[in-house]
Formats: C-alpha cells, structure tokens, sequence
C-alpha cells in the first residue's frame, strides 16, 4: 500500500472530520443554546479521558498487525493476541461506561454548573454519553487492525461517511424531534452502535480465518504477556497525553457556568485543528517506521521520519501561525458576531501557537514507538505532568482559559527545544540540529516573517465573506512559502518518495 496514498486519504478524511464539525458548530449554538452546547463540548472532553482506560492497547494492536503483514508474528500468535485484546477491550468498555452511568446524577448536579437546562435532562444526557462513549472507544480496538494494515483509504472513507452522520444528519433528527441535548445524544448514540458494527466487521476480513490454522485459537490472556511492557509504555504515555491535554477542560468544566465553556470549548475546537492536520502523517508513517525498523532499515526510517516532519511543518505550522496572526478575524468570520470573536481570540491564539509546537515534538514518540522502546518518552513525560498539571490547575482556577493557554504554550514550546533534543541525542546522534534547523525553523520562520509583515500592514475587513477569501489566501501563500523554503519542496518530496508497496 502506497504510503503518499495513504497520507492523501488521511489528510481530506481529516480535513472533512476537522472542517465539517467546526463548520457546523455556529448552527450548534444558534439552534441549540451556548448551554446545551457546553454539554458537546463536556461529551468530547469524556471521550479523551476515557482514553486513559485504553492502556496502551489501541495502539499496540496496530502495531502488532504491522509486524503480522511484515512477516514477523505468525497467524496464530496474531489471531490469539487480538481475541485477548477483544476481550479486555470489552471488559473495560462495560467498567468504564458503567462507572460514567453511575455517577451521571453527580456530574448533572454537583459537577457542571447549569443555569436554564432541565437537570433531569442534563442527567439522562449524561447517562446517553456513558455508552456512547464506550461503544465509541471500544471501536479503538478495530481502527487499530485497519490502522496497523495499512488500509487508511478505506478507513479515511468511513470516517466521512461517519462525521456526516453525527454533525449533518443530527440536524434532520433535531428538527424531528426537537433541538435538545437529549435528542442529540440519543442520535449520537445510534450512530456509535453502527460505526463500531462496521468496524468489526472489515476487522475480520482482514485477520486471518479460523480454517487456516491446525490448531484452535483458544481463549488465553498468555498472548498478551509479550506485548505487555510495551503496552503498559504507550499506556502511561496516553495518560500523560489526556493529563497534558485535557486537565484544563475538565477544571475548567466545574468552574465555568456552562454556556462560557462552551465558547471555551469552540475555541480549543479551533485550536485542536493543528493536531488533527498533523495527525494523518502521524498515523501513515507509525506502521511504515515500524516495519522498516522490523526489516533492518534504519536509513529508510530516519528518512520517513525527517519526510513526515518536514510534511507537518509546511502544512501544521504554517495553519498555527496564520491562525494565531489573524484569530479575531478567523472566528468572525466564522461565528458572524464581534463580541464572542473578541473574548476568544487570545484564548485561540495562545492555544493554536501551543498546538503548533505540540505538533512537531510528537515526532520523537513516533521514533520511539517504531524501535518498540518508549523509555526517554516515559521519563519525558513523567517531567511533563509534574510540570504542567499543577501549572494547569492553578492558572486555569485563577485565571481562566486564559491563564491556561499560557501554561499550554509555554510548557509545549520548552518541552520541543529541550527534551526533544536530548531523546535525538540518545537516538540517533547528530539528528536533532538538522532536525529542529532544517526541517521545522527552515520551513516555519520564513512564514512567521511573512505574516509578521501582513498582520501590520492589513486592513479592517467588514465582511464575512471577504474575510473568509482573505484568510484563504493567506492560508495558501504561508503553504508555499513553506513549500518552497522546506529543503527538497512538497512537489520534490511527493516525487521522489520511493515508498510504494
């Protein structure tokens, strides 16, 4: 399977995803209520922390079926793996969406600080999103065979179809039915039961059948043990990841009235953009460094690896800085209304810069998941949650989104011009100056400039749709700068990259 092909496929699934549901978002607050759209907003952030439940499973399945089709894990020992991995996964689905349950009435009533909805319906909401978000981690499971077998087209096609479902056609059910949070979630839920039914079932095409071994499958958590340390690794590191990313949204959840954080929540939507761009190449080239690493072909790794970050800086860093310079007019343009656009925008700014510098110092993870060894990951991240969590805390009690944002970007910005250097160092000594020089600031600080400039030479823009071209612009002039200051240029890297099959 062609690595660009599968790039280009993750890019417009995560391009539709991303677009759509931030499109769609000002239809939310307009025909449902800023209020009722806090509880999206609180729905989304569950989902991240029932990440933590995972345990580093998700990712360790992919990685197994990469290593099954590169030829290093036999059927069997696959087929045990991933039936001892279906059953925790289901174990845990049932313990975590039952614990939710349970403590719905608490959150409804103790937790979140609601002002017109009806506490009897924000209760039964919340007990909505228990199984939704159950049935939609447990689908975790089965993205990760795709993911790990490389079928990322077939998957990037799914995931339309199923971001249309939930942020589309939820409005021809509202309209129904009624424009409620419990409507909502009720069609939320029916669109999880089918996406984790169509996962399942290409999740079996691709394993290998019953018929083709000589020997039952068998029900043990035996096959487990092997993939254990490295599961529990990526698990602390996923914990970590939820801690560092979404500390700030559950505080800020029992501290803000509802309807205030749901407009915090649209602009960390916003700001989330950055990592969802990042995310296809992340994901295309996890299995390929892998497999390579498996093969004995460590050039042709540190090569995908320094492609993938150089593809992140051009199209990531240069989205972060052409949202920071112009965020008052981007959610203008987007919402139509100047009030909610003024008391966001610093919020956005410092969030989507944060998310910029996030985006590229994933990259020494990716290297680590590849040679199955995530040790400096775990002692970076252990500095990081010591850091960052009671930072998090205090500014965001204090000081709001705000306080929060500047924790964000300070904490991601130092944790990519240190950390990310000494992991290098460990490595694959010498990497890192060329690394951070020519891959990220070679691409990223010609942009800046550019846009420095811009910003101080523009004028006031009245009209939505004027701001919405000039922003377009803007968008596709920082692409070619970036492009074209890269050291081989994206239409150089996409011809010369030899990794088809």
């Amino acid at each position: 399977m062609s690595l660009k092909r599968n790039i280009a496929a993750n890019y417009v699934s995560q391009l539709y995803v991303t677009g759509i549901g931030i499109l769609i978002l000002p239809m939310y607050i307009r025909y449902m209520g800023a209020e009722a759209y806090g509880l999206v907003g609180f729905f989304t952030m569950l989902q991240a922390w029932f990440g933590v439940l995972d345990m580093g499973l998700t990712p360790t399945i992919g990685r197994e079926t990469a290593r099954y089709h590169g030829g290093s894990m036999s059927g069997l020992a696959y087929r045990q793996l991933l039936r001892a991995l279906t059953l925790i996964f289901a174990g845990i689905a049932v313990i975590g969406g039952g614990a939710l349950w349970l403590f719905a009435g608490v959150i409804a009533n103790k937790w979140l600080n609601i002002e017109s909805l009806s506490g009897a319906d924000v209760n039964l909401a919340v007990e909505i999103m228990a199984i939704s978000v159950a049935l939609r981690w447990m689908g975790g499971l089965y993205r990760g065979v795709l993911t790990g077998s490389e079928r990322m087209v077939w998957l990037s096609g799914f995931n339309v179809v199923f971001a249309t479902l939930r942020f589309v056609a939820v409005f021809g059910t509202m309209w129904l039915y009624g424009f409620t949070p419990v409507v909502f979630f009720l069609h939320q839920l029916a669109v999880a039961v089918l996406e984790i039914a169509g996962l399942w079932i290409i999740s079996l095409k691709l394993t290998p059948g019953r018929d083709s071994f000589d020997r039952p499958i068998g029900w043990s958590f035996t096959p487990v043990k092997p993939v254990l340390k490295f599961a529990l690794s990526v698990a602390f590191t996923s914990s970590v990841w939820v801690l560092v990313t979404q500390t700030d949204k559950l505080v800020l959840s029992g501290i803000l009235p509802l309807a205030e954080y749901g407009y915090f929540t649209l602009a960390v939507l916003v700001a989330s953009g950055i990592m969802v761009i990042s995310g296809p190449v992340s994901i295309a080239i996890m299995p390929r460094m892998a497999r390579l690493n498996a093969e004995g072909k460590r050039e042709e790794m540190i090569q995908v690896y320094r492609h993938g970050s150089q593809l992140v800086s051009i199209i990531a860093g240069s989205a972060a800085l052409v949202i920071a310079f112009n965020a008052e007019l981007l959610l203008y343009a987007w919402t139509g209304d100047r009030s909610l656009a003024e008391k966001v925008e610093p919020i956005l700014r410092l969030y989507v810069i944060g998310n910029g510098f996030l985006a590229v110092a994933a990259f020494p993870y990716y290297l680590q998941y590849a040679l199955g060894n995530l040790r400096y990951h775990l002692i970076g991240n252990s500095v990081m949650v010591v850091v960052l969590i009671p930072s998090i805390i205090f500014a965001a009690t204090y000081f709001g989104g705000i306080g929060a944002g500047y924790v964000w970007l300070g904490v991601n910005g130092l944790f990519l011009f240190t950390w990310c250097g000494f992991v290098h160092g460990r490595l694959v000594p010498g990497l890192h100056g060329k690394w951070i020089i020519n891959d990220i600031l070679r691409i990223n600080l010609p942009v800046a400039l550019f846009l420095f400039v811009v910003f101080y030479v523009s004028f006031n823009i009245e009209s939505r749709i004027y701001a919405l071209l000039y922003l377009f612009g803007l968008g596709l002039a920082a692409l070619l700068i970036g492009v074209i200051a890269s050291p081989a240029g994206l239409n150089l890297f996409i011809r010369k990259y030899k990794f088809n099959g």
